[in-house]
């Protein structure tokens, strides 16, 4: 019987995973290639023979997404399946049309063809968008966990930018550990603020090894999710992260609405600095579409070292990477800091921006008066550098979760700003936590 051709369209983490768990080992199938969007650099590599197995002693090609439409006809491809997150449905069912002319099947994969279960109690923290808050939320309930005792591992959502196989399986403890990774700005915004608190974090390709490898260390596994994607675990909890700030967004977003719909906790985030009116919109969407979901309201409290430093500044915003630019958002914790502390004028980036930060402000064209921390490899790092020095500020602001002077050398002081979840009223995580795992 002939083997089902397949392309996956992806994002460098969600096709590998449903690749690796679903395909890998699968004589029915014959997946000719990956398609690679929203990160640059991805395409023009290949998904490595080491990790493809012996079905693909070659590996499998990555391509351009933009080459979809002639590659379904070129190699008599039968399905496509559709792998990354943060969409608009409207945008999923815009690919899926063309797929359909094209001749192919268009496929979804669910969460029964794709999780996997561990021998331990698994927690996972996941979103209906980007920039919601779920890595706090995430390193909240580690702390949570610790507090009562228990031996915890978190394991985040898929950043595989270099080396595949040598990021087959990650480690993280100490932030040496984030230099022979050679890890991104985005990697490191989301390994960094776990090895602050002592705590391990697991990342990279095969999720099934990192799972085996991380249950021989933890009495509980923590599943930090990216994007607003599904866990790749099977979680025992599953809490999901909801912005009032973009209500409505948690029934237009891909897979964001399924998360909605799987939660056993929603929690509504940024209440502190939300309109009342969208929070109360954003419950009643909750209570309408999954109303065995416990609800709990929680805040995200803005620290700065000095913040009589940033009146009467000319100040650069800098702001988490993802949560601009396909997370769609127009301001975060920075902005908001820099207006609340009075800043004389926050400054516009795009004059001064270089390389492929300019890149980045003409493809996502609502970013602009902040500047999104891209730095998914050594040039767009030293972009981002050159655009902060290039700029007149007299402060800048940080609002990423790391310390960018550990990567970068800028000429202006620099504040960081921080932000952690806080827990409004009951009931409590902690309290749901401890009935959960006791």
């Amino acid at each position: 019987m002939s083997r089902t051709r397949i392309v996956i369209m992806g994002a460098a983490g969600r096709d590998f995973h449903n690749f690796n768990v679903f395909f890998r080992h699968n004589p029915a199938y014959d997946v000719v290639a990956f398609t690679a969007t929203q990160i640059p650099g991805i395409d023009g590599r290949l998904y490595p023979a080491e990790l493809a197995g012996e079905l693909y002693p070659a590996g499998i090609p990555i391509l351009e997404e933009q080459q979809l439409l002639t590659l379904i006809p070129e190699q008599a491809i039968d399905q496509v399946i559709f792998a990354y997150s943060d969409v608009p449905h409207e945008y999923v069912m815009h690919r899926a049309s063309e797929v359909l002319a094209a001749g192919a099947d268009f496929r979804l994969m669910g969460t029964n063809a794709t999780l996997i279960k561990s021998s331990k109690p698994v927690v996972s923290v996941c979103a209906v968008r980007t920039g919601s808050g779920k890595s706090q939320t995430s390193r909240y309930v580690v702390a949570a966990l610790q507090a009562m005792g228990k031996r915890v591992v978190a394991v985040r959502h898929p950043m595989p930018y270099g080396n595949l196989v040598a990021q087959a399986v990650q480690r993280f403890s100490e932030y040496d550990d984030l230099d022979e990774y050679e890890c991104t700005i985005e990697e490191r915004e989301e390994y960094e603020p776990y090895l602050d608190r002592g705590a391990v974090i697991y990342a990279g390709v095969d999720y099934e090894r990192i799972l085996r490898q991380a249950e021989t260390e933890a009495d509980i596994i923590v599943w930090d999710g990216g994007n607003n994607d599904l866990p790749f675990y099977k979680p025992d909890l599953h809490i999901v992260v909801a912005d009032p700030h973009r209500a409505g967004h948690e029934m237009r977003y891909h897979p964001g609405e399924a998360n909605l719909r799987l939660a056993d906790v929603v929690v509504i985030n940024k209440v502190d600095t939300a309109d009342y009116a969208d929070v109360f919109e954003l419950r009643e969407t909750i209570q309408t579409v999954n109303p065995h979901a416990v609800i709990i309201e929680a805040a995200s409290p803005l620290l700065v070292d000095k913040p009589s430093d940033i009146r009467g500044k000319r100040v650069l915003v800098i702001e988490d990477g993802p949560t601009l630019t396909h997370g769609e958002m127009a301001y975060g914790a920075g902005y908001i800091a820099a207006q609340r502390f009075g800043a004389s004028n926050i400054i516009d980036p795009r004059p001064f921006a270089v390389g492929s930060i300019a890149d980045t402000f003409a493809k996502y064209r609502h970013v602009h008066g902040i500047l999104p921390a891209m730095g998914y490899g050594t040039q767009q790092i030293h972009d981002l550098q050159e655009t902060i020095n290039r700029s007149d500020a007299e402060l800048v602001l940080v609002a990423t979760p790391i310390d960018l002077s550990r990567i970068i050398k800028i000429k202006p002081p620099m504040q960081r700003v921080r932000y952690e979840l806080q827990v409004i009223g009951t009931p409590t995580l902690e309290a749901i936590l401890r009935e959960t795992f006791g």
